[in-house]
Parts: structure tokens; sequence; C-alpha cells
């Protein structure tokens, strides 16, 4: 990997949680370079979510270190969005367009709210959702609506790292592979950064550039591996099915 792309490094990470005592994650030591779509996978209980709220600052490792572009993670912050599997992360008593507002009015980013309107209403174009969607609620919209609203309320800050914790895991498989669409022309406009947990090997295959295996009983990472396959990715491939059998056996030790 060349250092000079490295967006974000993460040192001999930790997190032990004393009640009840359970040794989340143990040396965990990874790199993602800037524009990387690096998807983590690996059975429940290894961590997954753990990793990232530590690197979101949510949390405070026991031990090891969160380097974006060479500055410690120490706190959350607007270089770090989060999208979260949750569908009810959105206000529920604030429009689409006030959802996305929020967070620019509170990190007081862009130098005026007339800036700050035109950079939601870009962003909710940019997910799919045309101005009739601006003043609906989120008990209007469908879980895939929702979660729209949520990956365009973290792109509009702008963050050098977007983090999704199994941001289609509550939606539909119609709806999923929709997303996952979606997503992939959102990162290939944008270039961003992004880290993607997921149980779904398929999922990971299809997204990933990159693809970090993490085991359990502590959660460590097993493998690293670069996505051999090329774009665009379809389950017919020959080489689909195995890789996946790749992943699945490593998974399964």
């Amino acid at each position: 990997m060349d250092a000079n792309r490295v967006k974000l490094k993460v040192t001999n990470l930790s997190k032990r949680y004393l009640e009840p005592p359970v040794q989340a994650l143990k040396d965990i030591n990874f790199e993602v370079s800037d524009g990387d779509f690096l998807c983590i996978i690996g059975p429940s209980g290894c961590g997954k979510s753990t990793t990232l709220r530590l690197i979101a600052g949510f949390e405070e490792p026991t031990e090891g270190t969160v380097l974006l572009d060479g500055k410690r993670v120490r706190e959350p912050g607007p270089d770090r969005a989060m999208v979260f599997q949750d569908l009810n992360q959105l206000f529920p008593w604030k429009t689409t367009l006030k959802n996305v507002l929020y967070p620019l009015k509170v990190n007081r980013l862009y130098s005026n709210s007339q800036n700050r309107m035109e950079v939601a209403k870009k962003h909710l174009r940019m997910v799919g959702l045309d101005e009739n969607f601006d003043a609906a609620f989120p008990h209007q919209l469908s879980g895939g609506m929702k979660q729209r609203v949520a990956i365009a309320r973290a792109l509009a800050l702008d963050p050098k790292v977007l983090l999704m914790d199994e941001p289609f895991g509550s939606i539909d498989a119609q709806t999923r592979t929709g997303l996952q669409v979606e997503l992939l022309k959102i990162w290939e406009e944008t270039q961003k950064t992004i880290l993607f947990v997921t149980h779904n090997i398929e999922e990971a295959m299809l997204l990933g550039t990159r693809i970090l295996v993490l085991g359990t009983n502590p959660g460590r990472v097993l493998q690293v591996f670069d996505n051999p396959l090329p774009q665009p990715r379809v389950a017919t491939d020959p080489n689909f099915g195995k890789f996946w059998e790749t992943l699945y056996n490593l998974l399964k030790q």
C-alpha cells in the first residue's frame, strides 16, 4: 500500500468491556487508502460494529490508536460520518430536508443558510430523492427511502471517511440490491473513503475494493483481501463463486 495514500491507520486496537468482562477486540491492525471501499465481514460477536464505533470516536479503545490523516482520533467529529442499520435513525419530527440540514447547522458548515440548503438538496438528489420528498416526514417514507436520507445526511457533511454499519441489513432483498447499485454510483462519483460492515459475503464482494475478515473470541483480523473481481461484478462470474468459497471457508474457521 502506498504510504502517501493512507487515509486511515488502525494500530494494535483492542477493546475490553468490564461489565460483563469481555475482550471484544484484540490487536486489530489495518490501513485504508484514500478512496478505498473497505468491507468488513465476520461472524456475530467478532467486533465489527465495535471497530466502527472506535473509529468514529463513540468509544475509547483500551489499547491502540486510530489515525486519520496522521492525526489521532480521540472523539467524534464531522470528518467521520456514520450510517447505522437502524431505520429510525432520522429525527421523526423533522422533514427529510431538515434531517439533512440539521448536522450542517450544528457543525457550522458552509457559509450561510442558503449554501447549506443547496448542499442538502444536492445530496438528496444524489441518493435519488427528488424535491417531492423534501417536505416528507420519516413515517411517510419506506425503509429504503429512510436509508437514502441517512446516506444523504452523512455525505452532506463531506466527511473524510464514511462509516456504514450494516446499513441495508433491515431492508428487503430487492430494495437492498437497488441501494447497493446506488451506493456504488455515489462512491464512483465522490471517491469517498468508505468502511462498510456487513454479515453478507456476497454484498462485501459486490461492493468492496478490499475485504477485511474478522474472527472471534476475541475479535481479530484473520485476513485482508484485495477484491480480484472486475467491475461490474456479477454473481454469474465463475470467479465470483471461487472467491465466495474462499471467504466462506475462512469464516468457518
